[in-house]
């Protein structure tokens, strides 16, 4: 079952609806806090800065929309409140921890080195998928006549994805090479988090 299946039946129940909206909010806020703390205190930069402040409004804004559903749905994000809980507050995580563990082996970095390559490649995956997400999700908020939109996230993360792709390539030559794996790790949880929504929402 593909997104484009399960989005239909999400927005049509407000309730479901403003769960997905939180669950999206959460994986948000997730990223800016994974920005946050890789951050050097001394060398951090304005784009640093500026994605992180970024992903945090995004957050804001999509915890705002639970309010077009209807009613004060999810005050939190505790499990009750999320969709596919379990999968949605494991996946940046589990990314996280893989991305390293490649980083460790391929390009044996430590310390600050890692933090700042592992933030590069696992930004740059999610940043790929937002890119793809996003526009799939408003199409479906489009085709249900929805108040809901998410077109200004949109706009944000073309930008972000390019940002990304001047900064991995300062990072190194064969950047694509590492991207292209960050990549590969995201499609394979990012499919498990897919299977874990159609089992929840049909």
């Amino acid at each position: 079952m593909s997104l484009h299946n399960i989005l239909p039946t999400i927005i049509a129940d407000n309730q479901l609806h403003a769960r997905w909206l939180n669950t999206l909010s959460l994986m948000e806020n997730t990223g800016a806090r994974k920005i946050s703390a890789s951050e050097d205190p001394t060398t951090v930069t304005y784009i640093i800065l500026k994605h992180a402040a970024e992903e945090h409004r995004h957050a804001f804004y999509l915890k705002k929309q639970i309010e077009k559903t209807g009613k004060a749905f999810c005050p939190t994000y505790a499990d009750e409140y999320l969709v596919a809980s379990n999968y949605s507050k494991y996946y940046l995580n589990m990314l996280d921890v893989e991305v390293c563990r490649y980083l460790k082996t391929e390009l044996h970095l430590t310390g600050k080195e890692l933090r700042f390559a592992a933030y590069l490649l696992v930004t740059y995956a999610i940043e790929v998928r937002a890119d793809e997400l996003y526009p799939i999700y408003q199409d479906a908020l489009d085709n249900a006549g929805s108040k809901i939109n998410v077109k200004s996230i949109i706009l944000e993360e073309e930008g972000h994805l390019e940002e990304m792709i001047n900064q991995l390539k300062t990072f190194s030559p064969q950047w694509q090479l590492h991207a292209d794996k960050a990549v590969a790790m995201e499609t394979r949880l990012f499919n498990d988090w897919v299977v874990a929504l159609g089992e929840e929402v049909n």
